[in-house]
């Protein structure tokens, strides 16, 4: 995996000549795990990056970090500073070095203000931009290995939806948050990490809040409920949706709310494949809904990418003329949602091949009972 991270850092290298910049300044994210193969969540010490446009790239770290970086990560040049010091010396001597102190440098899109600002500091003489710049482009095209952690995340999903749906009317009287954390607790068991973002338990009226997350609301015959969740595995999330009824008779409305989602997501599905733009995905899906009369009613886009960053390039809404490209993984995930009564969502990953996608989830996505 070392040979792959490098090999990263230098298609980064040349997207940074082809854009004119000088190098990214990366600190504790999914970018620096990108490049580098360090994890590492951001703290309040300067744990910096830095990848020129040509040469070899370089940590500045603190000091109790130097073994753990040297240990994960392919860079070798690793320069550390001890508490009591100033770390922008070690800043501004490493770019110095690295010959970028007054280069055009593209920042982590999420440093945080304290780092951007010392930054600005240590280099007065250097032009800012975002490193998203070069590397959501890289990001979006996935990996051999990348599509496998995705395609077994999806199946982790798969297996949990399928197993939470049999409960049927076991579930009726337990809360959204009791669910959820059956839900969260069958996904470990089948193989999945921390769970991918807040799972999402929407019954009923609450189904009609697309990022609702769970609550004490008990779920009762007839409610219509919408389930949104995933887990990564070696790193990459899963991430699907299904609306479910457990038992009993659902609203009059909500037989054909589901079948115009349901419609909608095919047709996304099937629109997207190499050359097409991310738009067109939008597009068609939304002209399903829209033809049942609920154009108003799906408030969100119709998808987003998914790699180590949940939500990530690229995005599935209209005005995106990017085109598709073999290996992009994104959700198609329509939705309608009625205020005071329901909503209706039905989610998978898919991920663009040579002609046409494959869909990284399978469970099935009907509303009735399994």
């Amino acid at each position: 995996m070392t040979q792959a991270f490098e090999e990263r850092t230098r298609r980064c290298q040349q997207r940074l000549r082809a854009v004119e910049a000088d190098a990214v300044v990366l600190f504790p994210s999914t970018n620096l795990f990108y490049l580098s193969g360090f994890r590492e969540d951001p703290g309040e010490r300067h744990l910096l990056l830095f990848v020129p446009a040509t040469g070899d790239p370089a940590f500045v770290v603190p000091e109790m970090y130097d073994e753990q970086v040297a240990e994960a990560s392919w860079v070798d040049d690793v320069r550390t500073w001890s508490d009591g010091d100033d770390p922008r010396e070690l800043v501004r001597e490493a770019a110095t070095d690295l010959a970028v102190a007054d280069g055009r440098l593209l920042l982590d899109d999420r440093m945080w203000a304290l780092f951007t600002q010392d930054l600005r500091s240590a280099l007065p003489d250097a032009e800012f931009g975002l490193a998203s710049e070069v590397l959501a482009p890289l990001r979006a095209r996935k990996d051999d290995a990348e599509i496998d952690a995705l395609r077994e995340a999806g199946r982790v999903a798969d297996e949990v939806c399928v197993a939470v749906r049999e409960l049927g009317e076991e579930a009726v009287g337990t809360t959204e948050a009791e669910l959820a954390r059956e839900i969260e607790s069958r996904l470990a068991d089948a193989g999945g990490e921390d769970p991918a973002f807040e799972t999402i338990v929407g019954s009923g009226p609450n189904g009609a809040k697309p990022h609702h997350g769970h609550g004490d609301r008990e779920i009762g015959y007839g409610d219509p409920v919408v389930l949104d969740f995933g887990a990564f595995v070696d790193g990459y999330p899963g991430d699907q949706t299904r609306t479910v009824v457990f038992a009993g008779s659902p609203p009059e409305e909500f037989d054909r709310v589901h079948r115009a989602v349901l419609e909608a997501q095919r047709a996304g599905v099937e629109a997207a494949g190499p050359g097409v733009p991310a738009e067109a995905v939008d597009r068609a899906a939304r002209e399903v809904v829209e033809s049942y009369g609920y154009g108003d009613r799906f408030v969100h886009r119709t998808g987003h990418g998914v790699g180590l960053d949940v939500h990530e390039e690229p995005y599935v809404v209209e005005g995106n003329e990017t085109e598709l490209e073999p290996g992009m993984v994104f959700s198609v995930e329509p939705g309608v949602y009625l205020p005071g009564e329901f909503g209706v969502r039905i989610e998978d990953l898919v991920v663009v091949t040579e002609d046409g996608c494959e869909r990284l989830n399978d469970s099935p996505r009907t509303w009735q009972p399994l």
